[in-house]
């Protein structure tokens, strides 16, 4: 038998594989197969979830942290006019959001008080500073990576000014004043303090001309049978405040209240955490 051409063996390459005109969508991401990649994401990230807000999430639990998020000083006003900022932290895998501070610029002012449990092991907490904007992709003016100290972790409250990195370069974007404070999270489960609310992953959805938004999807809402009910934070009486105010005239009100919750209503052990914060 004749041996086989160097033509014959192409036109039997060519045989094999496909040839004519390829498909209108051929290696196109179409409307339909981004909507199951985002499911599959969503669904993904669900089995995830329920493996941290499981029984095994509660018992990783170390404590329960407070982090009063008061204000920002930036050192760049950015866009035409005045910018709209908010804060999103990261403690482990949960994200939080302060509401925006409408035409805060360069001096936005929260007083947003996040309380959050600590999964063992997590030492350090990433927040961002976005721009809110109304036609397009919220802008990200500054981020930082603030650790939690040992002093915090001992049950001392903490007030401290951390720098800023941003696009005026590392740690020189700016300045953000936190309160934090810390306390053993209870040993009943991680559920049990939030009874009403079933736990939720957040899952980001793409929405294109408005903020970025973080969907709340429910992994299980079945609350336990006769929940406890959550205890309520102590309230600061008017004359305490007012007493407490003349005693700290430089410290925000809004602080000196989440320093008195987080000394579950302990009106020497909130002068005594004022005082150190002043040293």
């Amino acid at each position: 038998m004749a041996n086989i051409s160097a033509a014959e063996k192409n036109a039997e390459r060519r045989k094999r594989v496909f040839v004519g005109t390829l498909p209108p969508d051929f290696l196109r991401i179409t409307a339909a197969s981004q909507q199951q990649q985002e499911a599959a994401d969503q669904q993904a990230a669900l089995a995830l979830q329920q493996q941290m807000v499981g029984v095994p999430y509660a018992h990783n639990t170390a404590g329960r942290l407070s982090i009063t998020v008061a204000q920002a000083k930036l050192v760049k006003n950015y866009g035409i006019s005045r910018m709209d900022p908010y804060v999103r932290l990261r403690v482990g895998h949960c994200v939080y959001e302060t509401h925006t501070d409408p035409n805060g610029g360069k001096n936005p002012r929260w007083n947003k008080v996040v309380q959050c449990l600590l999964p063992q092991g997590v030492t350090c907490i990433y927040l961002e500073i976005y721009d809110e904007c109304s036609f397009t992709m919220d802008e990200l003016i500054a981020w930082a990576h603030v650790p939690i100290s040992q002093a915090v972790l001992n049950g001392e409250t903490h007030e401290d000014w951390y720098p800023l990195s941003g696009k005026q370069g590392e740690g020189v974007e700016g300045m953000i004043n936190l309160v934090l404070s810390y306390s053993l999270a209870p040993a009943q489960p991680s559920y049990a303090l939030y009874p009403s609310v079933g736990p939720v992953v957040m899952v980001p959805t793409p929405m294109y001309g408005v903020r970025p938004s973080y969907a709340p999807v429910s992994v299980y809402t079945a609350p336990p049978t006769q929940p406890p009910q959550p205890a309520q934070p102590p309230q600061l009486s008017e004359q305490e405040l007012k007493q407490i105010e003349e005693m700290f005239p430089n410290m925000d009100k809004e602080v000196i209240k989440s320093v008195f919750e987080a000394n579950r209503g302990n009106k020497d052990g909130t002068v005594n955490s004022l005082l150190q914060m002043c040293e």
